[in-house]
């Protein structure tokens, strides 16, 4: 702890240096980027200087607790009694606020859904997903601004994208990516037998120009008519977009917005946000082959979780977690599996 500590306290110096700079005063990028890091490490240099005086004060109880006269040594044990357990805690909470942070945390977030195998009750079941991401963003009262949708034959959802703003959406929604099961009796089954169908869950984290680069001779931009439900502007006019990335083939589109600038300024958004989870999936796999890795953080291909129907059961397959709450999971109360996936990932980090 004590090589974290003095990095964290000489890193907290520095960001005080950078931000009375005037140069850091023009430049939004770099402010921003500092003021998240301020916040981060202050905790630290505050309980730093904490423990210092408590650990002063422990020092100074520990000589008079040898002092020769008994009334002074009684006086200083007390002291002692009183100030260890103190000293115990802060150190502990130190450790944990020292732990390497995720330095994407504070972002907001591009969600994906997409139904896989199991036809129509998938796309069912991603709209299942996409009303519990939802309903879990507006407890935290984020806003969630629809990018695309696609819907399925029976109301169900193809493949829907949003993004979620707000304080520390990405850091708690990232554990989310993966497969999602379902096993359940489908409304069109007779004969009353369980279905398993799946459905992909992709979070990724928002990025800001300075994260990732593109020039715009990479990009290859068309404009087509919305599809969809009609309204002012959707059909009637070629206000969607769709971007291709030459270097890599990524394609992304929006017609969710009214105006195809609009349109575009989102499509871009999702574009910076799948390269930059690019970027983040290749240092989690050469960082996997160095650690013992606790929480499958980037294998999207594994089954994550299941939602069991019948049992009224969740279960979370990366920490064998299981709860008998389905419905209330599924009307967005994640907090007991969001909270034990971050806790598993955080002692992984602190262990790395």
């Amino acid at each position: 702890m004590k090589a974290r500590l003095e990095a964290a306290l000489a890193r907290a110096a520095e960001i005080d240096r950078e931000l009375a700079d005037p140069a850091t005063a023009r430049d939004p990028a770099k402010l921003k980027a500092l003021g998240r890091e301020y916040a981060r490490l202050e905790p630290i240099r505050r309980g730093a200087a904490r423990r210092q005086k408590l650990r002063d004060e422990l020092e100074q109880a520990e000589e008079l607790a040898r002092d020769p006269d008994p009334a002074l040594a009684e006086l200083a044990q007390a002291d002692l009694e009183r100030l260890q357990p103190l000293v115990a805690a802060l150190e502990a909470e130190l450790q944990e606020l020292l732990v390497p942070p995720d330095p994407l945390a504070d972002r907001d977030t591009i969600v994906e859904i997409r139904a896989g195998t199991g036809g129509d009750e998938a796309a069912l079941f991603a709209a299942d997903l996409l009303r519990m991401y939802t309903r879990y963003a507006e407890r935290h009262g984020w806003r969630v601004e629809m990018v695309s949708a696609s819907e399925g034959n029976v109301g169900g959802v193809k493949e829907a994208v949003f993004k979620v703003s707000g304080q520390k959406a990405y850091g708690r929604l990232r554990y989310e990516s993966g497969v999602h099961r379902v096993q359940r009796v489908p409304a069109t089954e007779t004969q009353g037998r369980i279905h398993t169908s799946a459905a992909t869950v992709a979070v990724l984290p928002e990025a800001e120009e300075v994260d990732v680069k593109i020039e715009e001779k990479e990009l290859k931009i068309d404009v087509f008519r919305s599809s969809g439900p009609g309204g002012q502007s959707v059909n009637t006019t070629d206000s969607a977009v769709r971007i291709t990335h030459l270097p890599t083939g990524l394609v992304v589109q929006c017609q969710d917005q009214k105006s195809q600038l609009q349109n575009k300024i989102r499509a871009m958004e999702v574009l910076r946000a799948r390269l930059l989870d690019r970027i983040v999936a290749e240092h989690e796999a050469s960082r996997a082959r160095e650690r013992r890795a606790m929480v499958s953080t980037g294998d999207r291909s594994a089954k994550i979780r299941t939602y069991n129907f019948p049992q009224n059961r969740v279960t979370d397959h990366r920490i064998n977690l299981t709860t008998h709450r389905l419905d209330e999971v599924l009307d967005g109360e994640l907090e007991e599996l969001i909270d034990a996936l971050t806790v598993a990932y955080r002692d992984e980090r602190a262990e790395s």
